[in-house]
């Protein structure tokens, strides 16, 4: 039976070799080498009658493919013989067909595929004794990956965010400061040169859920702030905000859709507290420099975080705060 060749006239690769009536689909890619975006990944389908001597073309793709000039039409098929010129599409890259004998010199995929006997025995026997030698090897030792992942480890890595923080307040290396009542950590994600979070060891699910008795202990977190800062030694040249985010929480990760934090006439929709982003119901309050100096400051949603009304400052007098967005009104409490 002959052999289908698909050559290309620029000469970008090698003879692509068609089976016959097997369907091949070419188009962009590495295959045939050509990056025009006009040309679809999936451009035509071809498909090779060996016995007599010619492929059928069928455009897939949007823009046209040409046969000596004429556009087949997407979803349409023509025959293509040797002699005539296929152009993949816009008139440009130019293939034509090639029928050769099949000779044992350039030899076909098939009999790439079927090794001699002897060469089959031989790899056989060889493997048999690589497999052997490598089973017991791994008898000795066991392998890698199987000694990898333990269960104490597991839960730190793949566990939420929510649990790195848990155990960072509980870690002395991470604690910067502690005492009965809160524990102050770096940000584990900091979003400035400094950047530490002022925590309390009683859970308080959000700002909302603030009442009249935890009015000592957000002024106890206020001052434990300020003491951050007196022992900053860069304090007196950066600026500082001290606050809370208006959602502290990922329970509200898909409550707030239509959300607008207002800043010079600007709204953020889907907006979430990317600086908490591993909190579970737990108020913070963030000491954070004004230079937003960090790796971790990657995009607009981490700026405005803490640039918007969505970060409140903890300075002043005991207020109420409305942060409204799409039929909810959260009320914010917060010491100042």
């Amino acid at each position: 039976m002959s052999v289908c060749l698909l050559v290309s006239e620029d000469d970008p690769h090698k003879p692509i070799q068609l089976h016959h009536q097997q369907p091949v689909t070419l188009g962009r890619g590495p295959e045939t080498k050509i990056k025009d975006k006009k040309c679809s990944r999936e451009q035509v389908e071809l498909r090779a009658d060996c016995n007599r001597g010619f492929i059928t073309v069928k455009q897939l793709g949007v823009n046209p493919t040409n046969v000596d000039g004429v556009v087949v039409g997407k979803g349409n098929q023509v025959s293509v013989k040797p002699g005539q010129r296929l152009y993949l599409v816009n008139q440009q890259y130019p293939y034509t067909v090639r029928f050769t004998e099949d000779t044992p010199t350039p030899r076909s995929a098939a009999e790439k595929s079927k090794p001699s006997k002897r060469a089959h025995r031989m790899s056989s026997e060889g493997n048999g004794e690589k497999s052997s030698e490598h089973h017991r090897m791994s008898d000795d030792s066991p392998p890698p990956k199987k000694t990898l992942p333990s269960g104490s480890d597991k839960p730190e890595s793949a566990g939420h965010w929510s649990q790195g923080l848990k155990v960072s307040m509980q870690d002395p290396k991470m604690q910067v400061y502690k005492d009965d009542r809160v524990v102050v950590i770096k940000d584990k994600y900091p979003k400035a040169r400094y950047h530490w979070l002022v925590l309390p060891w009683d859970s308080i699910s959000s700002l909302k859920a603030l009442r009249s008795e935890h009015v000592e202990l957000l002024k106890h977190m206020q001052r434990v702030g300020d003491q951050m800062l007196q022992q900053c030694p860069d304090a007196h040249k950066l600026s500082f905000r001290l606050g809370y985010h208006a959602i502290p929480s990922m329970r509200y990760r898909c409550l707030h859709p239509d959300w607008l934090l207002m800043r010079g006439g600007r709204g953020l929709s889907r907006m979430q507290c990317l600086g908490c982003l591993f909190l579970f119901s737990h108020v913070h309050l963030h000491v954070i420099s004004q230079d937003f100096d960090s790796p971790c400051l990657k995009n607009k949603k981490h700026w405005n975080s803490f640039t918007t009304d969505y970060f409140v400052e903890s300075q002043g007098t005991l207020y109420t705060k409305a942060a409204g967005y799409s039929k909810l009104k959260i009320n914010v409490f917060v010491v100042l």
